[in-house]
């Protein structure tokens, strides 16, 4: 319990909570149990924020790095940079102008922010600290929301005319299809966010139920099988790790070369 300004505070451990209180710390129960004492407003950051602002400073200072030694090396990069950079021409040249084609320019600061933001925090979570910040589906929500915001704002004309009224299609027909066409706006992000969760949830939950085994095992054989089953299990995360923040990459190019497609009737 702390106390500032007269004003008693303590923590409701069930909930995980901040709530206001007397001077002996007393919570108050209405009559069906429920908690009624004042609970304040919480600025406080959790674990996942912390990383993501981790995450963001360095890439901030990667890449800044990166850009200034381009300035200073007469366009070619040294240190990390030259770690980076093919990975930065790999997103524009395979994963941009294949997918959005020539207006893939406006997208790149965006899908290489989210290439190696995802990425970064894919790995983190495989670090001992344990926060496996794409594992919680708010984030992924988040990220996934970026990509419908920036489809839908930036999208032509002929994009939302193949969604609401088709050309060349027979107008009955065009009339059951739009609510489907309309519906799938919605969910090509709803996949984007689950498919980053799920694979990244269901890879530690694999990976710490194979740890756990040690401890059930109890004995030398159980244990060292669990133990190198787990590290070669660490091995292909890594691997899914880059491959997610690679589909998550490409998907939403290619949601923006559909909002941004010239069609010839």
């Amino acid at each position: 319990m702390v106390s500032s300004n007269d004003n008693y505070y303590r923590m409701y451990y069930d909930k995980n909570r901040i709530y206001k209180t007397d001077s002996e710390g007393t919570f108050i129960y209405d009559d069906t149990n429920k908690l009624i004492n004042e609970k304040p407003i919480d600025f406080s950051i959790t674990k996942n924020v912390v990383v993501m602002i981790f995450t963001a400073i360095f890439m901030l200072w990667l890449f800044i790095s990166l850009a200034k030694s381009y300035k200073t090396n007469k366009g070619i990069s040294k240190g990390l940079g030259r770690f980076f950079e093919p990975i930065v021409l790999y997103v524009r040249d395979e994963i941009a102008r294949p997918n959005i084609g020539k207006n893939y320019k406006k997208y790149m600061s965006f899908l290489l922010t989210i290439f190696f933001f995802v990425l970064f925090l894919n790995l983190l979570g495989l670090t001992p600290i344990g926060i496996n910040v794409t594992g919680n589906i708010a984030i992924t929500f988040s990220l996934a929301l970026l990509t419908f915001i920036i489809t839908n704002v930036t999208a032509n004309k002929n994009y939302w005319a193949h969604i609401f009224w088709m050309p060349g299609v027979p107008k009955p027909i065009r009339l059951i299809l739009a609510p489907i066409e309309l519906l799938g706006v919605f969910i090509k992000p709803l996949t984007l966010m689950i498919r980053l969760y799920a694979n990244m949830q269901g890879g530690h939950i694999v990976i710490m139920s194979i740890i756990g085994l040690m401890f059930i095992f109890y004995n030398w054989i159980g244990s060292s099988l669990s133990f190198v089953l787990a590290f070669l299990l660490m091995i292909i995360e890594l691997f899914v790790a880059l491959l997610q923040a690679y589909i998550f990459t490409i998907l939403s190019a290619l949601y923006f070369g559909f909002a941004n497609e010239e069609h010839e009737h």
